[in-house]
């Protein structure tokens, strides 16, 4: 039996109507969310400007205002910093993100470090990584949650499940495999010097996979009846000579023997932007103490 495929869009669209609730009872309560984004302009940065205008449209449809704030070219990283912290300072600003890439010259580490914790809308802060390890209250890495969503919307009980995760990145991979952790999975972390790694990954009931290897997952590496989540993108060329996004799974032939599997695109990409929202609102609620009914602290 062909898998079921995993609806992001869909799956995207239910997490914002929660979240615009959510939203809805913050602004009740008299708090209006925000979301503050750095951008440091360079001399490509069309795609870059193209995202945030996005994420303006994808703020706006449920109540949460955005501002922008643009650095000129040549900015240092000292007055990278210094807008960050000026953000970390302002009450209206419910939560705060840096556009990346950043320049050159620039460390993307000092960046995210600066940014409060509590206002690390997409979880790259040290601090917050730390809390997902130790299991405390803390706003997590948006693609590694959104894997997370993906894999409890099949109905899985991941206790006592065995997890393969392809890729051990520090905003995927490990941030998926502790995740995975605390709900009582068993989880292998594999890279790419990971030996007889197809031996792991036929015995996962759980697949999640984040190399940016087009195609690198086929049946043969895959369980029958296994959950399958594609994470990677690339840009390949199509038959007609126009570049197209593929991920890392062949879904075609997976299909013949997962029992889920998600698409790129259409995919965790939706879930992730959704997740950001999510986590935009999570920080306005815990910075308030106003939480919408079924939303708590924990």
């Amino acid at each position: 039996m062909a898998a079921t495929i995993i609806d992001g869009r869909a799956l995207a669209a239910r997490l914002r109507e929660q979240t615009a609730e959510r939203v809805r009872s913050l602004s009740q309560a008299g708090t209006q969310v925000r979301l503050d984004a750095v951008l440091v302009q360079s001399s490509d940065d069309a795609a870059a400007h193209v995202y945030a205008q996005n994420q303006a449209r994808m703020c706006a449809e449920i109540g949460i205002d955005y501002e922008l704030h643009e650095l000129p070219n040549g900015s240092t990283e000292r007055e990278l910093c210094r807008t960050i912290d000026r953000l970390n300072q302002d009450d209206r600003a419910s939560a705060i993100m840096v556009h990346m890439p950043i320049p050159i010259g620039i460390d993307t580490y000092t960046v995210q470090s600066a940014i409060a914790p509590a206002k690390d809308v997409e979880g790259v802060n040290p601090a917050n990584i730390g809390n997902i390890v130790y299991g405390r209250s803390s706003i997590a890495p948006c693609t590694a949650l959104a894997v997370l969503k993906m894999i409890e919307s099949t109905g899985i009980d991941l206790r006592g499940k065995f997890a393969v995760c392809v890729g051990a990145s520090d905003i995927v991979g490990k941030p998926v495999a502790v995740l995975l952790m605390q709900r009582q999975a068993t989880v292998v972390s594999c890279t790419k010097y990971t030996r007889d790694i197809t031996e792991l990954t036929r015995k996962a009931d759980i697949l999640v996979t984040a190399t940016g290897v087009p195609g690198l997952i086929r049946n043969d590496w895959v369980r029958n009846g296994a959950v399958v989540i594609d994470v990677g993108i690339s840009r390949v060329p199509g038959a007609d000579g126009k570049m197209r996004t593929v991920g890392d799974v062949k879904v075609a032939e997976v299909s013949e023997v997962a029992s889920w599997v998600s698409p790129v695109p259409g995919g965790v990409g939706p879930v992730t932007v959704a997740v950001l929202l999510e986590n935009v609102v999570a920080a306005a609620e815990r910075m308030t103490g106003v939480y919408s009914s079924g939303n708590t602290k924990d």
